[in-house]
């Protein structure tokens, strides 16, 4: 009894060192710090920032900072900074690149013009001390993101140009860095700026050019190893982040770029990217926020008033010049108060590269333990402010789009849409399911309904069985997606007639098919199939040839007929596709002529959909074909059909998918037959828009 009371003594002295132990306390953490304050409307980042504070070796001295905890801190820094640069709509970034370089410029000025006069004429400090701090102030680091991400909204500009910015201003004072320590080492000579600058330019080209080539290949020659997807990933984020290191910046600074690098690769509705986004919420960020908690030290503020002088005036300085860089912006960019507050709160975190600096900066010996206790202090304080004022503002956001309803063209008209997937054999069902993924809208809460049509005979009963074992292996796959999905099975005596009723009894608004299989005679008979589901339907119909990942796809060329904006369906194909760049960061081309060329530019604006439009005759099939040789292997290509008797129909659409599959073999293609009704043309709904 002795033995065993000494053993469960030895295993709880305090700092806690059995590993499973400090584990299993880590996970009650994350766990239940987000459940138990979220009570008090407290966000859960700031739960797990004050349990590190609780739990740390200056709160009951459970946990102390050991190689373990550092390293699991380490990989959710570099996922947080990797999240970011993947989840950035590198379109809306380009189209904003002069916002961020603005509020870049803003973030990095003014807290570094405000903070500079401060340390040196308030506080007393050197030069060196105190443009070291001042650049301290310029830092953020994007502890609030999640809660953008978790809330839909990291693609909204707002967001957009604060991480824009935050790698500007981050990349300048890690560079600032270097160049104090080099002064006050006595190395900033020629020689340094000639090593940096070279250092610095290979790794931007590793990143940027050679890491996206090498992944491009890995996931075209892997298709099916979906979880080798993940490994390959994560080691090219950690590679990156240790390439940076030697190129002399921090380790933040790579795996944003990986995420940059990667980006066009790892679509934001993929499996992949849904393993990425999991684990790092569930484990490594969570980590990360409370080792955050577990540097600060309270008993500082309690050490003297000095101290208290200059983590109370650290703090103010931080927080100032972030609101005042965000309200400079707002002025200029012409934002809501509700984008001021979430980029005000999204840059007021610090934590990374200010304790980089900071740490850097102390070892150094140019600053002293009294800066090093205020940062501790300040570091607390600004995430706590960061994600109230984050949250605050992203809810905020949320409310002014969805009383937005100036514009019934936005993607909210699709917002309880039905899609149902039929197949008939199971080899390309993965990527019909993708595809299907990627253009369903996001609000909309229907699950995916996925058919096997069932001939109606003496085996039908046992068939049906056989089918629905089949089915339920998808509703695995689609969990992988995070995507919730229906199975159906029916009996009918032909699967065209099935799928008809099906999508009535269902009211689908989009039906997704495969390519049909043809050759010698049997060709007519799927020809007769597909005719048959087409003309016996009225849904939009998405027909899909995918050979290819559609993750390697970096452009859609989209040929519409003349006369298209006359069908019913005009405006929900439309969407589907600016759905499917947005999600592939596609850009779109769009062929066609006349009125319809300028309905196209219309819907292009309405939706800021990055896209252009080009004159050209689409039923015109030598053209066409002409058109076709000058299309890259890695091209999307989507042919507007319509069915016969509707304003668009030409009888070059007879068999078109024999005529495309044939001309363009290589290239994955979609056609798509708009829905049809009796009702007035949706092109109704740009009364009072114009061209221009």
């Amino acid at each position: 009894m002795e033995k065993l009371w000494n053993h469960l003594t030895h295993e709880f002295v305090l700092p806690l060192a059995n590993p499973v132990l400090v584990f299993s306390l880590i996970l009650f953490i994350i766990l239940l710090a987000p459940i138990i304050l979220r009570r008090f409307n407290v966000p859960g980042i700031i739960g797990l920032i004050l349990a590190g504070v609780l739990v740390g070796p200056y709160g009951l001295n459970l946990l102390e900072k050991n190689s373990a905890i550092d390293l699991f801190s380490t990989i959710g820094l570099l996922y947080i900074m990797f999240i970011a640069g993947l989840e950035l709509d590198l379109n809306e970034f380009k189209s904003n690149r002069n916002g961020s370089l603005l509020f870049g410029f803003f973030t990095f000025a003014f807290p570094l013009g405000i903070g500079f006069p401060v340390c040196h004429y308030i506080l007393g400090y050197d030069f060196n001390a105190s443009f070291l701090t001042a650049s301290m102030f310029a830092t953020h680091t994007m502890v609030a993101y999640p809660i953008v991400s978790a809330l839909g909204i990291a693609k909204n500009r707002a967001v957009a140009i604060t991480v824009g910015g935050t790698i500007l201003t981050d990349t300048a004072v890690l560079i600032i860095l270097a160049v104090i320590v080099g002064k006050s080492e006595g190395t900033l000579d020629s020689g340094f700026w000639i090593r940096l600058g070279i250092s610095l330019s290979i790794f931007s080209a590793i990143v940027l050019i050679l890491m996206p080539i090498i992944a491009k290949w890995f996931f075209k020659k892997l298709e099916s190893e979906k979880h080798s997807h993940y490994i390959f990933v994560l080691s090219m984020v950690f590679l990156a982040a240790f390439i940076a290191e030697l190129a002399g910046v921090e380790p933040i600074i790579g795996a944003f770029l990986a995420g940059l690098g990667l980006n066009k690769l790892i679509p934001h509705s993929s499996a992949l990217m849904n393993r990425i986004e999991f684990i790092g919420n569930s484990l490594f960020i969570p980590f990360f926020l409370i080792s955050v908690g577990m540097l600060v030290d309270i008993r500082v503020i309690f050490s003297g008033p000095m101290a208290l002088i200059i983590a109370g005036t650290l703090s103010v300085v931080a927080l100032f010049g972030k609101w005042v860089a965000a309200w400079f912006t707002q002025l200029i960019l012409r934002y809501t108060p509700a984008q001021r507050n979430l980029i005000f709160g999204l840059s007021s975190g610090h934590a990374a590269a200010t304790l980089a600096v900071i740490l850097v900066g102390y070892r150094a010996e140019i600053l002293d333990e009294n800066i090093l206790n205020g940062t501790v202090v300040l570091i607390l304080i600004t995430c706590l402010v960061s994600s109230l004022v984050t949250e605050r503002a992203a809810k905020r956001l949320i409310i002014e789009s969805e009383n937005d309803n100036s514009d019934l063209l936005k993607f909210q008209i699709e917002k309880q849409e039905t899609l149902l997937l039929p197949f008939a054999n199971v080899e390309n069902i993965e990527k019909l399911l993708e595809f299907t993924i990627f253009i369903k809208d996001k609000k909309s809460i229907n699950p995916i309904s996925i058919l096997s049509v069932v001939s109606n005979n003496e085996e039908a009963e046992i068939n049906l069985v056989k089918a629905r074992k089949k089915l339920e292996g998808f509703v695995e796959q689609a969990a992988a997606f995070d995507t919730e999905v229906n199975i159906i099975t029916t009996l009918d005596l032909n699967p065209a007639s099935g799928i008809a009723r099906v999508s009535r009894e269902i009211m689908a608004d989009t039906i997704v098919l495969g390519w049909p299989r043809k050759s010698g005679l049997i060709q007519k008979i799927f020809g007769q199939k597909m005719d048959a589901i087409v003309s016996n339907t009225d849904r939009t119909i998405f027909i899909c040839h995918l050979e290819r990942p559609l993750l390697l796809h970096r452009s859609i060329s989209v040929f519409v007929p003349e006369w298209a904006e006359k069908e019913f369906g005009f405006i929900h194909w439309f969407l589907k596709i600016a759905r499917l760049s947005s999600e592939l960061s596609a850009k779109v081309q769009f062929f066609s002529m006349g009125s319809t060329l300028e309905s196209l530019q219309v819907l292009i604006q309405s939706n800021q959909v990055s896209a252009s439009v080009k004159d050209h005759a689409v039923s015109d099939w030598e053209y066409f074909k002409n058109q076709s040789q000058n299309l890259a292997m890695d091209e999307l290509v989507v042919l507007v059909a319509a069915r016969k008797g509707s304003a668009s129909y030409h009888h070059m659409m007879d068999n078109i998918p024999e005529k495309m599959e044939s001309l363009i073999p290589e290239n994955n293609i979609l056609i798509i037959y708009p829905k049809k009704s009796e009702n007035a043309s949706e092109m109704e709904k740009f009364d009072g828009l114009s061209f221009n």
